[in-house]
């Protein structure tokens, strides 16, 4: 090799050599033209994809790919895009790639990458359209994978598999091509008119119009739809069990009465909703595969938490979460100790803001005191800390605990916190967690029993996981909404070009006024 050929570097010399008269002799001419003209079309792909193509092509010996059976099998591949709520046109336009025959090979391996990549690692940087989003990102080698794939014949396989596979996903994308269809071939479901409440007992012109709402989502069966559309115009007792089904499916109280909230959910359109799923599916696919199979998951849109353990979903619990001025945000982080009796070391936001202008009485009522120009809390029943703290590493101070404020697990909408997560029934989740050893659990009891600020430490991490998930499906099935209260679902939808309009959320239950805990 001679010295200009070091300095082009090893791969860019051998492609060289290989479009020499004397190496292309026995190559057909539209090789030889790929060859020659490979870093001129390069050099006019968008320069994202650019090192993903030639990495690929440097695997692969510079040799075109794209018979004419495995163009058929990228039609099925695109084919499949719907099921993750993407467009089959935004990356696969066969009649356009084929129209430039120079250029068809390279464009069609860059359309495929550049699928692939958004199956894999999602369209956008989730750190773009979040303030602050700390996870696991999912990485693929796609040159080498898709390298791989073609060699063993296994192309379709291999690209179904870089979107997630869990159930959550997959069940979530089985809601989507519902709703699309939904949409084919009705046009989604008729419109909801938001009016007056509709209480139970009462009669109402919209009757029929609910009941028809309810059915195209499987709120009401097509035969107990069709009875009850025979029945007129009231508003009796089996659709109102039907309409408390919905009210929770959407995170609704479940009153059965017809007020703003439901009627907000009532009137959004059947594309509006198969878009929120198409956004939620989006940020599935940003988050690393290999989830630990004990792990705790908190829903911040829906003020949920699930315990997972051997990979299987096994407690859940109400939360509070963040307001929107304090959101809580998306955190993957382990934490592996628990605080019984823990006083509250009061962030200095909350301290200027909350505390210390309500002056010295609030503080001694409250069992606190300023050291060294940080307000404290000691621990106690009415400590904001509750009885137990389960503290994450490397937080930003955002953490799980518990609450003396019980009554804001009763409403619908629980985002009250300044950022943390107050969970439902934490003592007894910390002796769930606590429970594969005895002693510590022991331990724990007795430092409850004790007042005293005790940290037992679990023996093993747990990660944790804070998402935001509107659509999601849940455990009957059925795709479950909730509102964008962090507004996270606009700026993600702006960000790829798809346009929502979804309700705005209902603040059910008044807010405690002394409640200024984190």
């Amino acid at each position: 090799m001679n010295r200009r050929e070091l300095g082009m570097g090893a791969a860019t010399a051998a492609m060289m050599a290989m479009t020499t008269p004397a190496g292309a002799q026995s190559r057909d001419p539209d090789a030889v033209q790929f060859y020659n003209t490979f870093n001129e079309q390069l050099a006019r792909l968008p320069a994202t994809i650019q090192p993903d193509v030639r990495a690929f092509y440097e695997k692969n010996g510079w040799t075109p790919v794209w018979t004419a059976a495995r163009v058929q099998a990228l039609r099925t591949v695109a084919s499949r895009a719907e099921r993750h709520g993407l467009a089959q046109g935004d990356h696969f336009d066969f009649d356009r790639l084929a129209a430039d025959r120079a250029r068809s090979e390279m464009l069609t391996t860059a359309a495929l990458l550049d699928y692939c990549r958004v199956l894999s690692e999602g369209r956008i940087r989730p750190e773009t359209v979040e303030d602050l989003w700390e996870m696991r990102k999912n990485r693929v080698d796609l040159p080498g994978g898709l390298h791989d794939a073609l060699t063993r014949n296994a192309l379709l396989d291999w690209v179904e598999g870089l979107a997630p596979t869990d159930i959550g996903y997959a069940n979530l994308s089985a809601g989507y091509v519902r709703y699309r269809r939904l949409i084919r071939d009705g046009g989604g479901w008729p419109a909801f008119r938001p009016g007056a409440n509709i209480e139970p007992g009462q009669s109402d012109p919209r009757i029929p119009v609910l009941i028809e709402r309810l059915m195209a989502e499987g709120d009401v069966s097509a035969p107990v739809g069709a009875r009850l559309l025979a029945e007129g115009l009231v508003y009796g007792p089996e659709l109102q069990e039907a309409v408390r089904g919905f009210q929770v499916r959407h995170g609704l109280l479940g009153d059965a009465r017809i007020g703003s909230g439901t009627q907000r959910s009532l009137s959004a359109t059947a594309e509006n909703r198969a878009r929120q799923i198409a956004l939620n599916l989006e940020r599935r696919r940003w988050l690393a595969r290999d989830v630990p199979d004990e792990r705790i998951e908190v829903n911040t849109a829906a003020a949920i938490m699930v315990y997972w353990k051997d990979g299987k979903p096994t407690h859940s619990n109400r939360v509070v979460v963040g307001t929107p001025a304090n959101q809580t945000p998306s955190l993957e982080k382990p934490f592996a100790s628990v605080v019984a009796n823990p006083p509250w070391y009061v962030p200095a936001g909350i301290a200027r803001n909350e505390i210390l202008p309500r002056g010295p009485a609030y503080l001694a009522a409250n069992d606190m005191y300023v050291q060294n120009g940080t307000v404290i809390q000691r621990a106690g029943p009415q400590a904001a800390l509750g009885y137990v703290k389960f503290e994450l590493r490397d937080s930003y101070a955002i953490f799980l605990h518990d609450t003396p404020s019980k009554a804001a697990f009763n409403n619908a909408y629980r985002h009250r916190s300044h950022g943390c997560v107050r969970v439902q029934g934490a003592i007894d989740f910390a002796r769930l967690l606590l429970s594969p050893d005895p002693a510590k659990l022991g331990e724990f009891d007795t430092a409850l029993d004790s007042r005293r600020t005790t940290r037992v430490t679990t023996g093993r991490e747990i990660g944790v996981r804070l998402l935001y998930w509107t659509a999601f499906v849940d455990g009957q099935g059925r795709v479950a909404f909730r509102e964008d209260v962090y507004k996270r679902d606009d700026k993600l939808a702006d960000a790829l070009g798809i346009a929502v309009n979804l309700p705005a959320p209902i603040i059910d239950g008044r807010a405690d006024e002394n409640d200024v805990g984190p």
